[in-house]
């Protein structure tokens, strides 16, 4: 089939996005009909004489516009608009109820880029406190905050007791998240141009949003074991840094764990050079490790941070930092000026959830789902998971050659998956690069789905990336 698309004469619009349009106009005059294959990149870029990535850039759009889908190694075809109940051959990945994070329509891809709390039953659960909290309190509920309630605290030092160790109420503070939190601490406790120490992997939307009031993040080496104890002395002589963030509970992206010798050893060198410490516990409350958490360790220089997200429900926007002493007041503040505050709707749902032991049955029932969908991801990959490992919320996968973390993503997301690269945990710019992936196995609806997505995602890495081509 000969297709000549009628390509606007507008110099001043980019050939690719005129290219696009004319595409798009093929399509809406029935020239192009659902199911028709689109010229191969190199038959096109010769008709039109222009550049194979000019083609490839006018491709991506029509994709990105949702007018055609790519198939690894068959090539590029109007997309299919099927109605809602029509059901297609094979399995598909169908729609999942985590909404993208950009405006716009609900993407129907299986995301496998998110670690929230998987769907347990907990959804009645929460409905039937928020309806006690409206009928109880409905002035408070639909109005700001005026004041922070003794139940909150309490909630909050209950739920981050972890390892033998609570922190004492007056120094916890509930907000509006643990990203909240964790903004808060860094607002209160350090300065523009102070520099912030991350491990070489972890989770880099904190340095980012450091970084925009203007923080400074470095990274250090680490090992199976965490943060490397001689590379943070050696930055903390030569860069002078003022604080760290760790995840040592459970690291994000890598889901290892740091064992009590190394959290002494941070603490060490921590005191010797004046550090402060971020400890984020959010994936260690679905995992129950048994270690002292650094906040045990140190209490006088660090802010222990944990929340709902990955054990209760994610949209309920609800965390708590526990602080060194003196030091809630000021997170206090800093977290209302930067958040606008903390809706008490959300917050007594919380705490009424936490206090009455429902938060912790969700919590058994969301661990015992992971433990399910690790078990899944185990049977399909051929691995062996054991330990606390099994209750990750995520795999950090290796590639093998030749693919790269952002090749694979890529073939991930043009068969309607989406995962996260390696990049998404780098919190500076380097040259090292690790080709990992990391699947998240919490978020898609479905057991079912899942195990489709993880197929696809099998069946890519064991084929390798010489079968894989972006465009056709």
């Amino acid at each position: 089939m000969t297709i000549r698309f009628d390509v606007s004469d507008d110099q001043r619009t980019p050939f690719y996005l005129r290219l696009a349009d004319a595409i798009e106009r093929a399509i809406i005059d029935g020239v192009l009909k659902p199911g028709d294959k689109l010229p191969a990149q190199r038959d096109i870029a010769f008709d039109l004489k222009v550049t194979v990535g000019t083609i490839g850039r006018a491709y991506q759009i029509a994709r990105e516009r949702g007018l055609t889908t790519g198939e690894v190694g068959r090539g590029t075809y109007v997309r299919k608009h099927e109605p809602e109940t029509a059901k297609s051959d094979g399995p598909a990945l169908l729609r999942n109820s985590t909404v993208d994070s950009i405006p716009g329509p609900e993407s129907g891809d299986a995301k496998l880029d998110s670690t929230s709390a998987p769907l347990v039953g907990q959804a009645d659960e929460i409905a039937s406190v928020y309806a006690a909290v409206l009928r109880d309190s409905p002035a408070k509920a639909l109005d700001y905050v005026r004041g922070v309630p003794e139940s909150w605290v309490e909630a909050g030092a209950e739920w981050l007791a972890t390892g033998g160790w609570r922190p004492v109420n007056e120094n916890v503070v509930p907000t509006l998240g643990v990203n909240a939190a964790i903004q808060g601490i860094i607002a209160t406790a350090t300065r523009p141009g102070d520099r912030i120490v991350f491990e070489d992997l972890s989770y880099a939307a904190v340095a980012r949003a450091a970084t925009m009031i203007g923080r400074a993040p470095l990274v250090v080496a680490m090992d199976e074991d965490g943060m490397l104890p001689e590379e943070l002395e050696r930055c903390a002589a030569r860069q002078h840094p003022r604080m760290i963030f760790l995840m040592p509970a459970v690291n994000n992206p890598t889901g290892r764990t740091m064992p009590l010798k190394r959290r002494e050893e941070i603490v060490s060198i921590a005191r010797q050079y004046n550090l402060l410490i971020i400890e984020d516990n959010i994936y260690g409350k679905i995992t129950d490790v048994d270690v002292p958490p650094i906040a045990a360790l140190a209490p006088e220089r660090t802010f222990f941070v944990s929340g709902l997200s990955k054990s209760v429900a994610a949209g309920l926007r609800v965390g708590w930092a526990a602080c060194p002493r003196g030091q809630a007041i000021r997170v206090t503040v800093a977290h209302n000026q930067l958040t606008g505050g903390r809706p008490y709707l959300n917050m007594e749902v919380a705490a009424r959830l936490v206090l009455s032991g429902r938060a912790e049955a969700i919590r058994q029932a969301v661990m015992a789902e992971i433990a399910e969908r690790s078990a899944l991801f185990d049977r399909i990959f051929n691995v062996t998971t054991t330990g606390q490992a099994a209750a990750v919320p995520y795999r950090w996968v290796s590639l093998p050659a030749p693919w790269t973390s952002p090749a694979f993503q890529l073939a991930a997301r043009n068969h309607g998956i989406r995962i996260d690269g390696e990049d998404e945990f780098q919190s500076v710019r380097g040259d090292r690069a690790h080709h990992c992936v990391r699947f998240g196995l919490s978020a898609v609806g479905e057991r079912d789905i899942l195990a489709n997505a993880l197929e696809v995602l099998k069946g890519l890495i064991d084929s390798g990336s010489i079968t894989y081509v972006s465009v056709a």
